[in-house]
This record gives structure tokens, C-alpha cells and sequence, in this order.
């Protein structure tokens, strides 16, 4: 496995939901029930934490993509693409669900998920 790549297609992912988080601050916290006061705390373990599992997450699709064959852009596209929206967002909508929390959540959250997912298949198969 090529680690180095795996790490670049979760730096990615990673600053893919570092845009779509700011991009849609607004509706998330309204949507999770937080506020800016909330937010301000400067805790950098999520962050650390995302990263890593960014990193397990496309050292996995790297293998899924070995096993299938996968090789080209438009194949870790799509491939990226549909582990995203078929595998990862509906666990964490059922998850959600049961959890009790808005579907508006459970969509935006699910939606960084399958921009992630598609951006480290993207990467994964262009380098």
C-alpha cells in the first residue's frame, strides 16, 4: 500500500469537510443544536481525530479499489461516490434515526461523508 497516498487522500477529504463545514456552519449547528459558544471551545482533538480516521478510511477504500480493480479518475469517482452514498450515509442516517437527531443532520453530515468518500477515490486513483 502506498501510504503516502493514502495520506494525501485524506489530507483531501479532510479539507474537503473543512470547507463544507464552514460553507454550512449555519445549518449544522442549527440542525445539532449548537451554538457559536459551542463551536469557540479550541479543542484540537476532533480534529486530530478526523484525520486519522480519514486515513483508515482510505487505506481501506485503497484496498477495496486493489480488490476491484479500480485504477482509473472516473472509476475512484465513482466508486468513491457510491461507498459514500450507499455504504456510509445510510448507517449514519439509521444511526441518527435512532438517535432521535433532525434528518437535516443526519443529510448534511451524510453528504460530507460521500464528498469525502468520492474525493479519496478521486485522489487514491490519480496518484
Amino acid at each position: 500500500m502506498d501510504y503516502f497516498v493514502v495520506f494525501l487522500a485524506a489530507g483531501a477529504a479532510w479539507l474537503f469537510g473543512a470547507v463544507w463545514s464552514m460553507v454550512m456552519a449555519r445549518p449544522w449547528m442549527a440542525a445539532s443544536g449548537l451554538g457559536e459558544a459551542d463551536m469557540e471551545r479550541k479543542n484540537p482533538l476532533p480534529f486530530l481525530l478526523s484525520f486519522v480516521f480519514l486515513a483508515v478510511i482510505a487505506g481501506a477504500m485503497r484496498h477495496i479499489f486493489i480488490l476491484a480493480g479500480t485504477e482509473t479518475a472516473l472509476g475512484g469517482f465513482w466508486m468513491g461516490l457510491e461507498l459514500g452514498l450507499f455504504l456510509v450515509m445510510p448507517w449514519l442516517v439509521t444511526n441518527y434515526m435512532f438517535a432521535k437527531r433532525p434528518i437535516n443532520l443526519a443529510l448534511l453530515d451524510g453528504i460530507n461523508a460521500a464528498g469525502g468518500c468520492t474525493i479519496i477515490g478521486v485522489v487514491l486513483t490519480v496518484f
